[in-house]
């Protein structure tokens, strides 16, 4: 692990990702257009949250295709701790190979170091991406202007707009095991409905 000292408070490290992923080739095909053989860059802004993997879930069934670029961007607070470091490139292996088993795209990850608003707008500046991804909580307007909000930050600050991915009401009531087999009960009248008319 190797820190990049760009400013005094935006700090790197590029996560070197295991040969378990394979090399995605460029596509070959003449009828495509240049902007689609060259791909794009997509940023998606990830830690170890449920949120964070949903926004990840969605940017790779919703929004990548062949040959595009997968950038995961984590913050972190101090790019010295190997624990950290270790874990999130865990993450980040497992994430990549998801993204190449369901959309077959490569992926670069980095690890930054400062304020999570700060570093994902900075990183944006750099990549200058097609599309900027990233999960919230979902809380409300009240309690994200008390608490602040890494996403409501980026929101303002970002010179790319991000794709700010709001878990849903039905998954999260689904989450609860209470609701689950009432959720379960609604999908399956919802499938009687459909085949019987």
């Amino acid at each position: 692990m190797e820190t990049v000292m760009e400013d005094e408070e935006y700090n790197w490290c590029e996560v070197k990702l295991h040969s378990m992923i394979p090399i995605v080739p460029e596509p070959e095909l003449e009828r495509e257009s240049g902007e689609r053989r060259r791909g794009r860059d997509i940023m998606i802004a990830i830690d170890h949250g449920p949120n964070s993997k949903h926004a990840f879930d969605w940017a790779v069934t919703h929004l990548c295709r062949l040959a595009d670029t997968l950038h995961l961007v984590h913050a972190v607070s101090s790019l010295s701790n190997q624990i950290v470091y270790e874990s999130t490139q865990g993450l980040m292996e497992k994430l990549a190979v998801e993204a190449f088993s369901v959309a077959m795209v490569k992926t670069v990850a980095r690890i930054v170091e400062g304020d999570a608003g700060k570093v994902i707008c900075k990183e944006a500046e750099r990549l200058k991406p097609s599309a900027v991804v990233m999960g919230t909580r979902g809380r409300g307007l009240f309690q994200s202007v008390l608490q602040g909000s890494v996403a409501e930050h980026c929101l303002h600050n970002c010179k790319i707009a991000p794709i700010i991915v709001v878990p849903g009401k039905v998954q999260t009531i689904c989450q609860n095991r209470c609701w689950g087999s009432l959720c379960d009960l609604m999908e399956l009248s919802k499938f009687r409905e459909l085949t019987l008319k």
